[in-house]
């Protein structure tokens, strides 16, 4: 077993091993509930509630619900559900809203140590005097106001005496810093507006830079694990924790990893939702959108998803993960699971010429493979069948291995069949093809012909026993291998990202629910979207290669 550790976990065994208590470690993830996770969420579900599994540590599912305007229950029970079927259990649920009332308490015992003010001004007006990271900043003119005056104010903020952007309460820190964030951040907003937990019990609501680190100390986080983006915060996150009253108990320490970057997708739950508003996607759970939910509804496996964020690794410096990558762990899960059934998509007819006119035979095939107690199932094998259009050709070179006239192919888990001539429609275009079959080459069977050797094999379905099933075939959704580059994201949205398609399959796969998992042979491995009233549906998850770069 791999001693390796990556710079976190090696954090915290340095914390260790300088009289950290292992049962005083705690982790913590900590969404914010105002829209769907993404793939990029894995990486941070995964290294939390690892690191909680390898030190026996708790790890709570805290949601940073502190905007009311953008949050709301649907999205939480959305998280808790991608957590679950993840394979995570969380310690305990917790919410920042359950803290409101002692931050509340807090900011008032900042504004009685002259570490906080009530500033009147509009907030263009405190952008303005921000200044840029190469000047610094001006005071605001309420930054020494009484703080009692200031306290009266915030009071009469939480009671609604006041109306959205006349008040705001600000941390009286430094104008002149380096970092732009320590500027006298904004704590507090008026908002009037209902939130998913409180209802109407407040109209003031604490911004996410206060509320997040005070959160963490209030259940005793030991690691609070973020993505780079969060580092600048560092300063503030240490300056409001040590702001507060001495209590004795430890102080959360924040570390920064490298976020999740991948090929061909975007990470911001911004960017996402602008796709849903321009009706790029249907949804959220779009099984073209990066979100676990999409995934989940694409076909791809808890499993695989965990596998690939492991792989990708937890560093210090951003980097770009190919998509294919994940692609790569989804068909390794697929392969080990999924049952096979033969589908053509893009039919013409195969009529066998010396088959007997109205009959019929069972034959036998093996589901999976890779998993022989999923046992067998029976095909129907008949005179007329449907193949692929693409696997036959009128004349053809010989790097050509499938059917084509004068040679021989195998039909898959039936007989070896030899094209003698085609039929074409007025176009030109080829719609039956007449063969002849050796009824000696079943397969399966003991003959000598049975084993003969040809270079191709097809999938074919029987036409009178097969089922129509509608396929919805997804690409990737963006052109651009940056999308997050992009100066105008919309124009590089890939046009033909999902497209119908009605093909035909064997009955076998008809018994198969919602949410079954399924290789159609030599094409991919789809998921049942839907299957009532004698309508069937799939979502194609991933192709048996890669496909993209061709």
């Amino acid at each position: 077993m791999s001693n390796y550790k990556n710079f976190i976990e090696q954090i915290i065994e340095d914390d260790l091993n300088k009289g950290y208590k292992r049962d005083e470690l705690c982790f913590r993830f900590p969404p914010e509930p105002n829209g769907y996770l993404h793939i990029g969420h894995v990486k941070a579900i995964t290294l939390n509630f690892e690191l909680g599994k390898k030190y026996n540590a708790p790890v709570n599912l805290r949601f940073d619900d502190t905007n009311p305007v953008k949050e709301n229950t649907h999205f939480v029970e959305e998280i808790k559900n991608n957590i679950k079927w993840l394979g995570y259990e969380w310690s305990k649920i917790c919410y920042a809203s359950d803290y409101f009332e002692q931050l509340y308490k807090w900011a008032h015992y900042l504004i009685l140590n002259d570490k906080a003010y009530i500033d009147s001004q509009a907030s263009e007006e405190i952008a303005s005097q921000k200044g840029t990271p190469t000047s610094p900043g001006t005071n605001s003119p309420f930054r020494n106001r009484p703080k009692e005056e200031s306290i009266r104010i915030f009071t009469e903020m939480r009671e609604g005496k006041h109306i959205e952007g006349s008040h705001v309460l600000r941390a009286k820190i430094k104008m002149d810093s380096q970092n732009m964030l320590m500027r006298d951040p904004v704590m507090y907003r008026i908002l009037f507006k209902d939130h998913h937990r409180t209802g109407s019990k407040w109209c003031i609501y604490p911004m996410y830079d206060w509320a997040h680190g005070e959160s963490d100390y209030i259940e005793q986080i030991s690691h609070s694990l973020c993505t780079l983006e969060f580092k600048p915060h560092r300063d503030l996150y240490e300056w409001f924790l040590h702001q507060l009253p001495k209590e004795n108990k430890n102080l959360p320490k924040q570390r920064e990893f490298a976020r999740l970057n991948m090929s061909y997708t975007i990470m911001s739950k911004r960017k996402l939702s602008l796709l849903i508003e321009n009706k790029i996607v249907s949804s959220w759970d779009d099984p073209r959108m990066p979100t676990i939910s999409g995934m989940r509804k694409r076909g791809y496996p808890s499993k695989s998803l965990i596998n690939f964020v492991k792989k990708a690794g937890i560093a210090k410096r951003e980097n770009i993960i190919d998509f294919s990558l994940l692609e790569f762990y989804v068909r390794e899960e697929l392969n080990k699971i999924c049952p096979r059934v033969m589908v053509v998509t893009d039919a013409i007819k195969l009529v066998i010429i010396n088959y007997p006119d109205g009959k019929y035979e069972s034959l036998e095939a093996i589901n999976n493979p890779e998993d022989e107690s999923q046992g067998k199932r029976e095909i129907i094998f008949s005179k007329h069948l449907y193949i692929e259009r693409e696997d036959f050709r009128e004349t053809a070179n010989r790097k050509f291995f499938r059917l084509t006239i004068g040679k021989e192919v195998r039909l898959k888990n039936a007989y070896i069949i030899k094209a003698e001539n085609c039929i074409k429609n007025e176009k030109g275009e080829v719609i039956e093809v007449h063969c002849t079959y050796d009824p000696k080459s079943k397969s399966g069977s003991n003959s000598e012909e049975s084993k003969r050797k040809v270079k191709g094999t097809i999938h074919w379905v029987d036409i009178n026993s097969s089922i129509d099933v509608k396929i919805n075939e997804f690409d990737r959704l963006f052109l651009n291998e940056k999308p997050e580059e992009s100066h105008d994201l919309l124009n590089s949205i890939n046009s033909v990202s999902k497209k119908l398609i009605v093909g035909k399959s064997e009955q076998f796969i008809s018994s198969f629910k919602k949410g079954a998992k399924v290789q159609f042979q030599r094409k991919g491995y789809y998921i049942v979207d839907n299957n009532q009233n004698g309508s069937m549906s799939f979502n194609k998850t991933v192709g048996l290669r890669d496909g993209w770069k061709k």
